[in-house]
């Protein structure tokens, strides 16, 4: 079981009997809802637009009353690894599996208990009469907003120059209900594609999911400004990164960095050994910024995010903190190979931004060095970044962040996702593969290549006039390379080598309590006192069961035998562990389809494809203990 600080289950039961918004979309939550009050309009400050042009910013505007009513709420919303021996039945483990950890980097305090904070609930909404009324924004194409414009609560542009002083959400009913009920009950699980959506509809809000991957994705940077402080800061704080370093062993390089950024030269500062916490509050004092590598490694609220949002996305997704102290920087300009997402936690940091110097640097597939202030033009955005902000960054985007002239600290997580995750990655699969295939096939890629070949082709030779024997050789490549595209192109044995990898780099399935009894996690036997082992359960052919995740699993054919690759088994530190899998015997493959087929929907044991039910219950059995598959009610005790 995932288990949190006392601090941190503290401070999250006071959070949740606050207001917080609340998705519409989630439908499996309940909850009793109140309304709001209705939000006026705040006068702004005036901006220069020349610092924002060709960016996107959201805003929305708040009236004094509201602003005061917002204070005093609460906005924030938000492996079991074993070893042994497999029976070889429908599969067997592969030599190489990993053995049980025998150390967990989890905060083992107390366990979670309350998560109503996240967007991810199993909950279901109530609506009442006074909350029917349906207010939306109208989200306009941004890519047709002209430079230096932002979105207001309306829909309708303003010029950038009127950012106000304080903003707030536009007024929807989803983000007009509270928590009024903390009523425990079993019911069904929650749809994980509609979870995965909510989250990814939660960090971006209020620009709806499919605007922002047709406007801003891969094209622009985007930040979202509100006036809820507290909208991210369930996910971290700095006493619990204090109350991590005290109750976990963190490692410096491994797990924490310490950095600084002065007259232009960045330094880490990395001692050997572990990260206590008095030596790194020494190193803040003294003007160091302070990263975490992996907070989702002993958060389990960060886990829990990121684990929704592999599902929208399809590729790993990590994360880092950074804690800078007030007027200092951590780091040099620089941009990174992954699409950013900046939640700003607690203070504020002033970020600058500046387009990408050529194409070459567009969708960059490595991060860049350091660069100095001289290699760089006029920021597209200068502008402080404040808790509860969003500010997205797509791969490519220099950018650099600091605290000078602030008496504020900062912290903020950064999610990134899509690192390897591009076309160019894709055919790097694709290609070399399809050539293979048409070497092994053609016997006319296996021929030799002309006699005196070397006497007309290459560098010397581009330019001579009446070259025969290089256009010939050139239709020969030709004619080569357009039989490898016409006939030995298999996107899909390239797809699933992208998956496989991506299955690697994985985080585990974070599971809601509802779910955990449904598996293997915790489900089934369990010893009591005395020795006794009790509620002892077995797959029926009548269990209604289903893939654990759609990414959690995927079946590859190589070298003639079918795999099953999954991440269930996964650890929390990024390739800890070698990638898992299974052999899949031929009689079995059918059966594995159709449950991938038919996720998120449930699927009765005997309904699989395979024609002795003893094997359908053996497979999916296995399956089972291996934490791929997820029973639709927790599996019954049986009566001995």
């Amino acid at each position: 079981m995932e288990m949190l600080s006392a601090y941190e289950v503290a401070r999250l039961q006071n959070a949740t009997k606050k207001t917080q918004p609340i998705s519409q979309t989630s439908k499996s939550k309940k909850l009793k809802l109140k309304k709001k009050q209705k939000n006026g309009v705040s006068k702004a400050k005036n901006k220069s637009p020349k610092e924002n042009k060709g960016f996107v910013i959201v805003k929305t505007k708040i009236s004094p009353q509201q602003n005061a009513k917002n204070k005093s709420e609460n906005h924030g919303q938000l492996q079991n690894n074993s070893s042994g021996t497999n029976k070889k039945v429908p599969f067997q483990q592969q030599n190489g599996a990993r053995e049980h950890s025998k150390c967990s980097n989890a905060i083992t305090k107390k366990p979670v208990k309350n998560t109503k904070n996240l967007p991810i609930q199993p909950k279901k909404v109530v609506k009442t009469k006074k909350n029917t009324k349906k207010q939306e924004v109208n989200n306009k194409n941004l890519s047709e907003l002209p430079a230096g414009k932002t979105i207001t609560s309306n829909g309708n542009e303003s010029d950038c120059s009127d950012v106000p002083e304080l903003v707030y959400f536009p007024e929807h009913e989803s983000e007009s209900m509270s928590i009024e009920s903390d009523e425990e009950y079993f019911e069904d699980h929650v749809n994980p594609i509609e979870a995965s959506e909510e989250a990814f509809n939660w960090l971006v809000y209020p620009i709806k999911p499919d605007t922002f991957m047709k406007d801003i994705w891969e094209q622009k940077p985007l930040h979202v400004r509100r006036n809820k402080p507290k909208y991210f800061s369930p996910m971290m704080s700095t006493p619990l990164l204090d109350q991590l370093l005290r109750d976990n062993y963190i490692m410096y390089s491994k797990n924490l960095d310490i950095t600084s950024y002065s007259d232009g030269i960045r330094e880490t500062h990395n001692p050997p050994g572990r990260a206590l916490p008095s030596v790194v509050w020494d190193y803040y004092l003294n003007g160091c910024s302070v990263r975490m590598l992996n907070p989702q490694t002993f958060i389990p609220i960060v886990h829990k995010i990121n684990s929704a949002l592999q599902e929208y996305f399809g590729c790993f997704v990590g994360a880092n903190s950074y804690l800078t102290p007030p007027n200092s920087q951590g780091f040099a300009p620089h941009y990174d190979d992954i699409e950013a997402f900046i939640l700003q936690i607690e203070g504020k940091k002033r970020w600058r931004l500046y387009k990408s110097r050529n194409k070459k640097e567009l969708h960059p597939r490595y991060s860049s060095p350091n660069f100095s202030q001289e290699e760089l033009g006029e920021p597209i955005f200068d502008d402080v970044i404040h808790a509860g902000d969003l500010l997205y960054l797509p791969r490519g985007t220099i950018h650099q962040g600091d605290t000078f002239g602030s008496d504020e600290h900062s912290l903020h997580i950064t999610l990134s996702v899509y690192q390897n995750n591009s076309w160019a990655d894709f055919l790097e699969k694709l290609l070399p593969n399809a050539l293979k295939n048409a070497i092994e096939n053609e016997p006319k890629f296996r021929q030799g290549l002309p006699l005196h070949y070397l006497k007309h082709v290459g560098e010397v030779y581009k330019n001579k006039k009446h070259n025969n024997m290089l256009k010939e050789f050139v239709d020969k490549t030709k004619s080569l390379v357009q039989t490898v595209f016409d006939k030995y192109l298999n996107v899909h044995e390239a797809a699933d080598q992208m998956a496989k990898n991506h299955i690697h780099d994985f985080l585990p399935p974070m599971l809601d309590k509802s779910e955990a009894i449904c598996t293997v996690q915790e489900g089934g036997e369990k010893m009591i006192e005395n020795g006794e082992v009790v509620n002892r359960v077995e797959i029926e052919p009548d269990n209604m069961v289903r893939l654990i995740r759609h990414h959690c699993a995927r079946l590859v054919r190589e070298e003639g035998v079918h795999k099953l690759y999954y991440s269930s088994e996964n650890s929390k530190e990024y390739h800890e562990y070698d990638i898992q899998f299974v052999e899949v015997d031929e009689e079995f493959v059918p059966a594995i389809k159709k449950l991938i087929t038919v996720y998120p929907q449930f699927i009765k044991v005997d309904h699989l494809p395979i024609k002795d039910i003893v094997k359908k219950v053996q497979l999916v059995r296995d399956l089972w203990e291996k934490n791929i598959v997820i029973t639709e009610v927790p599996l019954p005790a049986l009566m001995d």
